[in-house]
């Protein structure tokens, strides 16, 4: 057999574990010098296949590599950018398998969420019709949780302990200044259509904190809210409420929608968190204090889940077992085997499966009321945000996070514009 070398790009918004996945991959491919040749990276995702920026991970250390696993964010760049369908773009599909065959590339894993899996399926499905086939292999990532069939997505796992962790400490904060000042506090998480992230800031109540959760999957009744807003504080003294940044009005209008779109299309949220507060305070009067997680909850590696680091760094590794198997259009899988003790496996499901398929919060792990999640979705949860995976820290109290040395293997082919 032929020793051909590999292609990695991570794609979309990066996570507090994606590199662990990096780590995983490169490593892996390494143990295997006598089939994986050189493992590249694309520079900003797959925008680096496109323009043939790749960057070699063989000048990069052992240990530096090793580092990979506990430093957040994209090492390597990553990309917004999602390839048409070939009749759309066929140019786009040609430079990609004129790249690889430039460069003795047989392997290509993308490490991302819905898009990229999207992108890794037309490329397995048209490189052999383009007379060079290519083993395309889907890592999971998505701190949004909505990749289909794998039991969760890496990045979630760490996003969820973040928002859990944070609604809890703000809490105890408003707690603490109820009586005389401010009596709401509005986080706003990130979730277009999905709402697992808004139902990790709700395992709060366990911790004796009135919190009332906005959905994705339930429309916003305004009445319906403020008089629930309004028990909780009359009860308590106080109230939290953590609202998806994909929650929005019955005609289907995102609270947070400021009428502009992004490069896939999407239209560009932000802003859920005060029009909430405000619609509290106009209608009720209480003081409130509000807060965007924003990128602070998919960059938090210093409060990482330990269940997270692990199952993206396997993952990883068996992205390039898989694909030494011979498999192609794949996407490996999280499988739980039981959530108590919690126990889990690798599996794997075809990529026609995953392509295009966005995995919604079931109903049944919303209560009743649409502003909390039951004991099922708690049981899902917990075994998710268990365990912490501290980085290193230097002598000045700062997290020893490495930057790798990127450094871009010599150009074979023209110059091609996007």
């Amino acid at each position: 057999m032929t020793k051909k070398n590999a292609f990695y790009a991570q794609s979309g918004g990066v996570t507090a574990v994606i590199n662990s996945s990096a780590c995983g991959v490169i490593e892996t491919a390494r143990k295997h010098a006598d089939r994986i040749g050189t493992v590249y990276a694309g520079r900003n995702g797959i925008i680096g296949a496109l323009t043939e920026e790749l960057i070699d991970t063989a000048l990069e250390s052992d240990e530096a590599i090793a580092a990979l696993r506990s430093t957040p964010s994209g090492a390597f760049g990553s990309c917004r950018f999602k390839l048409k369908s070939l009749e759309e773009n066929r140019r786009e599909y040609e430079r990609l398998i004129e790249v690889f065959k430039a460069h003795n590339i047989g392997y290509f894993f993308y490490n991302g969420g819905g898009d990229s899996a999207d992108t890794c399926y037309k490329v397995s499905q048209l490189s052999e019709k383009m007379g060079y086939p290519v083993q395309a292999i889907h890592v999971p990532k998505t701190v949004d949780n909505d990749l289909p069939i794998t039991d969760n997505c890496p990045g979630f796992g760490s996003v969820a302990k973040y928002i859990a962790v944070s609604t809890l400490e703000a809490s105890f904060d408003v707690r603490s200044m109820a009586a005389t000042s401010t009596k709401i506090f509005v986080i706003e998480v990130m979730g277009r259509h999905a709402g697992w992230i808004a139902a990790a800031g709700a395992l709060v109540e366990d911790y004796g904190i009135p919190v009332i959760t906005l959905f994705p999957e339930v429309e916003f009744d305004q009445e319906k809210f403020l008089a629930a807003v309004d028990a909780k504080v009359k009860e308590y003294g106080y109230c939290s409420i953590v609202v998806s940044e994909g929650c929005h009005w019955p005609d289907g209008k995102f609270l947070a929608e400021q009428g502009t779109r992004d490069s896939f299309g999407h239209a560009q949220l932000g802003g859920a968190a005060p029009v909430v507060a405000n619609i509290i305070k106009d209608a009720l009067g209480y003081k409130y204090h509000w807060a965007v997680a924003d990128y602070l909850q998919r960059a938090a590696r210093h409060l990482a889940s330990a269940s997270d680091v692990e199952q993206a760094y396997a993952l990883g590794v068996a992205a390039v077992e898989k694909a030494l198997e011979g498999k192609n259009s794949i996407m490996p899988t999280v499988v739980r085997d039981s959530s108590t003790p919690y126990r889990w496996h690798i599996g794997e499901a075809p990529l026609s499966e995953v392509a295009n398929v966005e995995k919604m919060m079931p109903m049944e792990f919303i209560t009743e009321d649409g502003y909390g999640i039951t004991d099922q979705c708690k049981e899902y949860l917990y075994p998710l945000i268990k365990g912490e995976s501290y980085p290193q820290y230097d002598d000045n109290g700062m997290p020893r996070y490495v930057t790798l040395k990127s450094g871009i293997v010599e150009k074979k082919l023209p110059g091609f514009e996007l």
